[in-house]
């Protein structure tokens, strides 16, 4: 089994608010294909990076997380690629963790 997570950001690249509908439509939709989310959305975290020029960028993120059996990297590239347009991001963070349920 495998727990999948991903970060969105609460702003896209220029600094301004996203609407809360694509953080309700991305809960649909993982709820849809997996049979349930857990989105952490009550206290944003901020992450924090340096890209090559050296400057520290910062973002204001929640998680997601979903279980699934198998990964369908397909799907999930594609995905990606669906909420970085949605989100007005360059990059998404989206991992996979192994676990064995217990």
């Amino acid at each position: 089994m495998y727990v999948i997570h991903m970060l969105l950001p609460l702003n896209d690249n220029d600094g301004r608010r996203l609407d809360p509908q694509l953080f309700q439509q991305a809960r649909g939709e993982l709820t849809e294909r997996f049979g349930g989310v857990t989105a952490f959305i009550r206290s944003p975290a901020l992450g924090l990076w340096k890209e090559d020029d050296q400057e520290i960028n910062r973002d204001e993120v929640v998680m997601f997380e979903v279980l699934a059996e198998e990964i369908d990297r397909d799907w999930w590239s594609s995905y990606r690629q669906q909420l970085e347009e949605q989100f007005r991001q360059k990059e998404l963070m989206i991992w996979a963790v192994d676990v064995t349920r217990l």
